[in-house]
């Protein structure tokens, strides 16, 4: 059955994937494995150089051994997932405490909800916000800037998805219509008057699901809908990553890198696209700037500059987190988004369905791109206008960010100065469509 259609992904028995991919996560495993004795004595070595009672410790030398040492701890780890570590935020010019605590939960991802704790109730509700985050390899916690950002003016909620490799096969699969299925339950769960933002991969899962409400015309329906960097169209200035997908074709995904979760992980014998080959990807891209940004860290160790240190670990702490991938979901979205462009050809299908974007008529539409973007190209995520061709001109806003690349949409100084801004007066007149109207009309 052709992907993307009724009844999900592939079936991963096709000829060559599981005979040929299965020994290379029990390789990796292995390897890892194999590196523990060396990484003992690493760490010994370190503390050894560290001790303020060894003569060493305060030479040349004895810097250089203990740098090289955690270099060589830190390119062997395998990193867990992150904390959010946001503790408080400053609402009105006041701290406050913020609890994250789950609020819906399903075996593949949890709703989490940054709850402010106030002493005093606000004055004027603020924007509800569901922040879809990417299931593209690292966890939610990449946009720890992004809700850092927006939870001064808002209240945030956002997807926890889950490690695929810890997820029991007794749970079942996962696809994207499963993906699409999740985001609906969610926003019914939020009842009415929420704001639906997706940053990057899932803005097409995110469109699908209002399409789908708004073909069923659901009462919780979003109010608004913010599409940041996302593949929505790739045919628009398709990046290397487009034309990767292009080149290879699914079945050479399926055949080359797909493999068997192994033991003693929960998900055992699930069929996964596995983090480590995503970070490899993405390290890739860019080698040259990670390999100076490691013999950076090599001399601030040595010449003992906290500052820089703290922040290149605090950047890789989070960036060489990954996390596995549900292959069903995995093939499925790289043969619906990058192969065969379902969305915008308007052959996307849902449980047998297709998905139609006309159908969006109540929901504002808010699309912001990076004007560098390498990965979604400038234009991809403008199309989704031209798909939601029943949406009025006055509930519709496209923003490019000049001078940011693809992590600058959603992070970093500019996206806070600049988008977060833009975003927060778009959700707010979404909520009040006379403003909206008013301000088209200026």
């Amino acid at each position: 059955m052709p992907i993307g259609e009724f009844g999900g992904a592939p079936p991963l028995a096709a000829e060559g994937s599981p005979v040929l991919t299965t020994p290379m996560y029990w390789m990796y495993e292995m390897a890892h494995a194999a590196l523990n004795p060396a990484r003992a004595v690493t760490d010994a070595t370190k503390l050894l150089f560290q001790n303020p009672l060894n003569p060493w410790t305060r030479t040349e030398v004895g810097k250089s051994v203990a740098a090289a040492c955690e270099l060589f701890e830190r390119t062997t780890r395998r990193y867990g997932k992150p904390e959010w570590g946001l503790d408080d935020t400053e609402v009105n010019g006041i701290r406050v405490p913020v609890e994250v605590r789950s609020v819906w939960e399903k075996p593949f991802c949890r709703l989490l909800y940054f709850d402010r704790k106030f002493t005093r109730p606000l004055r004027s509700p603020q924007p509800r916000v569901l922040i879809v985050a990417p299931m593209s390899g690292h966890y939610a916690t990449l946009l720890r800037g992004t809700v850092e950002a927006f939870l001064p003016a808002h209240e945030v909620y956002i997807t926890d998805w889950a490690d695929a490799r810890m997820v029991p096969l007794s749970d079942g699969r996962f696809d994207l219509d499963d993906y699409i299925d999740y985001v609906i339950e969610m926003l019914h769960v939020l009842g009415g008057n929420t704001h639906v933002m997706a940053v990057c991969q899932p803005s097409v899962p995110v469109v699908a699901a209002v399409s789908i409400m708004e073909a069923r015309r659901d009462p919780f329906v979003p109010t608004s809908m913010t599409l940041m960097g996302g593949p929505i169209d790739t045919r628009r200035n398709p990046t290397a990553v487009n034309n990767l997908a292009q080149e290879r074709g699914i079945d050479w995904f399926r055949n080359h890198v797909i493999t068997k979760v192994p033991f003693p992980h929960p998900g055992m014998m699930r069929d996964v696209y596995p983090g480590f080959l995503q970070l490899n990807g993405f390290i890739s891209m860019n080698l040259d700037r990670h390999m100076d940004a490691h013999k950076q860290l090599f001399a601030h160790l040595v010449k003992g500059d906290g500052d820089l240190v703290d922040k290149h670990r605090e950047f890789y702490d989070e960036y060489l987190a990954v996390m596995d991938l549900s292959a069903e979901y995995y093939l499925q979205t790289v043969d619906t988004v990058f192969v065969k462009h379902s969305l915008p050809k308007g052959e996307m299908t849902h449980r047998g369905t297709r998905v139609d974007p006309s159908k969006v008529t109540r929901v504002a539409l808010m699309t912001v791109e990076g004007e560098n973007d390498d990965i979604s190209g400038l234009g991809q995520t403008e199309a989704t206008h031209a798909l939601c061709s029943a949406i009025p001109d006055h509930r519709r806003v496209h923003y490019v960010q000049k001078g940011v690349g693809h992590y600058g949409v959603f992070n970093g100084s500019r996206f806070k100065s600049e988008i977060v801004p833009r975003i927060h007066d778009f959700m707010v007149s979404a909520a009040n469509p006379s403003s909206l109207q008013a301000r088209a009309a200026e």
